[in-house]
């Protein structure tokens, strides 16, 4: 027997007539039975009755979803929010001594798995009539590593510290200066050595209401760390960090675990999970629907099997199509037509300068622009803009420009439809089916995720007409899978319709997945940056990374960039090679 489950989301059907009208159309209901129900004025789906037919689910794609689950999932769910809800099976296993990371697409349970872990809220097993207990999990358990775990927390052996994934709500619940913050929280008398583990003590007279994003993370981070505790768990760790703030976090979570600490992490940067985790779980299934938690492997095998999109564990193949990076190419000098260069530009902005060497882009270039926070990344794309003027220098050519910002607004009550209607009319083919942005069409945008909203700001971005297109870290708050669409859908447009783009971003596999060249940014944050190139990406990425004293390889089955780990033998050979970086 197939078992399904029916998923229904009745925030977004709202219309009592179109519900009435929905449920008229179900065959068991039309025959006599109660398939589709009201309770109240929701509506509601009995899974037992469903036959799969579908017809609802044509009807209403983004407020119902029948879903055939595969065969391995005959229990019921470790949790499932509320009848015809969202439902999480199976959870990860902490694993003391060991970081174990989380790994699969933003909306598939994996904050609710951390949560539960966390002793946030204790599951219910599919029943909504009471709350699951320890004993449940147990039992649920029992005979494997996971049982051993539970009873752990069953009888008080386990304190959890769980660190958010939405930083930036942290000043609408807390207040306080930065050091006032921590010092209220310090349970391990450990205040001076995290502060400068995490880069903080210039921070630390700071209120917390006017802190930068990545400030607010590394304090997140500190907070929870701070807190006496034998689980860590983080959620998200690296949003809002530039990559030497992500390498440096890195270092210290692993650092945290030891035989009688364990530490969990969810996180979309594939090079970071690498190098800071021991173990990974996949998670897979169907956005909003269902979640199902994969059995822990090694983070090479478990990373090279999600990109493969198929686990040999189980026999489960969970997408359609690999994940493949094709080897990169060292391109001689280039045939292209100059679209637009510059000189020595400079530019002060109050205590903070910055300057650039002579650099030019080609036409249907893709640069990736690497360097720190605070080092004048935004403020050379906005020269390019001609949103701010230099001091000395000029941009040569003058060429048509569309601008995707950093930040973006989330108030806007205009409805994604109306922001898109260009991209609609022109680029439905190049970007509304691949960016997957029509079941988004009859919201706010207000009412948008962060990853939705940065879908669609993409779109709009790129539908405007230009010759040369400016992003500034497009990859926030989306998952894995995501950004290496956003990768190719950028890649692609460059490539038919003869434009350039210049992209700022944090995550170094997805600049690498996407870049032909690479400009690099030095200086002192805060004080001065330095812009060099665009330079060839090996030449580029050398420069860059030998900056972090990080060196890569390619994985030998994927393909993938992957992080060396400090002092190993291939990290060493690299270095003595001056060969930081392999195409």
């Amino acid at each position: 027997m197939v078992k399904r489950i029916a998923v229904v989301d009745n925030n977004k059907l709202k219309d009592m007539d179109k519900k009435k009208h929905i449920a008229s159309l179900c065959p068991i209901n039309r025959g006599g039975s109660e398939c589709m129900y009201f309770d109240g004025t929701h509506l509601l789906i009995d899974e037992n009755q469903c036959i799969g037919c579908g017809i609802c689910s044509n009807a209403a794609p983004e407020s119902i979803k029948i879903i055939n689950l595969p065969s391995h999932l005959q229990q019921e769910p470790i949790h499932r929010y509320s009848k015809n809800g969202f439902a999480l099976y199976n959870l990860p296993v902490p694993v003391f001594g060991k970081v174990v990371g989380i790994l699969g697409r933003n909306g598939i349970g994996k904050s609710t798995a951390m949560k539960i872990l966390g002793g946030l809220f204790t599951p219910n097993f599919g029943n909504f009539e009471r709350e699951g207990t320890w004993d449940d999990l147990i039992a649920r358990f029992k005979g494997s590593e996971a049982q051993l775990y539970f009873e752990k927390v069953k009888a008080g052996e386990i304190t959890v510290s769980y660190k958010p994934q939405q930083v930036d709500l942290i000043p609408q619940s807390t207040t306080g200066t930065v050091g006032e913050v921590l010092k209220r929280v310090d349970g391990r008398d450990k205040f001076e050595e995290i502060v400068d583990a995490l880069d903080l003590r210039n921070v630390l007279d700071n209120d917390i209401k006017k802190i930068s994003g990545g400030e607010l993370q590394r304090l997140a981070i500190a907070a929870a760390v701070l807190k006496k505790a034998n689980l860590y768990v983080f959620d998200e760790p690296t949003s809002f960090l530039d990559i030497k703030q992500r390498i440096r976090v890195g270092k210290f979570l692993r650092s945290l675990a030891d035989e009688d600490t364990a530490v969990l992490v969810v996180e979309h940067d594939l090079i970071i999970l690498d190098y800071m985790t021991d173990l990974i779980h996949i998670m897979y299934g169907r956005e909003t629907a269902y979640g199902v938690v994969s059995h822990p492997m090694t983070t090479k095998a478990g990373i090279n099997e999600y990109l493969d999109g198929f686990l040999s564990d189980g026999n489960m193949r969970f997408r359609d199509k690999k994940i493949t990076f094709e080897r990169k190419q060292s391109f001689s000098k280039s045939l292209r037509e100059t679209l637009t260069s510059w000189g020595e530009l400079k530019k002060s902005l109050g205590q903070f300068s910055i300057k650039t060497t002579p650099g030019e882009v080609k036409r249907k270039d893709v640069v990736g622009v690497l360097g720190e926070n605070g080092i004048g990344k935004t403020s050379f794309i906005k020269m390019l803009a001609e949103e701010i003027e230099p001091d000395s220098g000029a941009v040569d050519e003058k060429v048509t420009v569309s601008y995707k910002p950093q930040y973006i607004d989330t108030t806007s009550e205009e409805l994604v439809v109306s922001a898109l209607d260009h991209a609609i009319k022109h680029y439905e083919g190049l970007l509304v089916k691949p960016l997957n942005l029509e079941p988004l069409f009859y919201r706010q945008l207000r009412e948008l995720s962060g990853g939705e909203l940065q879908r669609v700001s993409i779109a709009i971005c790129l539908a405007k007409e230009a010759d040369l297109y400016l992003m500034d870290e497009p990859s926030a708050y989306l998952d894995v899978e995501q950004r290496l669409l956003i990768s190719k859908v950028l890649r692609d447009f460059m490539e038919i319709k003869g434009k350039t783009a210049v992209v700022i971003d944090h995550d170094l596999l997805f600049v690498d997945y996407l870049s032909d060249k690479i400009l690099v940014f030095d200086g002192t944050p805060a004080k001065e940056g330095i812009a060099h190139g665009p330079f060839e990406m090996i030449e580029g990425m050398n420069m860059f990374l030998k900056d972090i004293q990080l060196t890569f390889r390619r994985d030998k089955e994927s393909n993938r960039p992957r992080a060396n780990k400090v002092a190993s033998q291939m990290d060493e050979k690299q270095r003595k090679e001056n060969m930081w970086y392999y195409l």
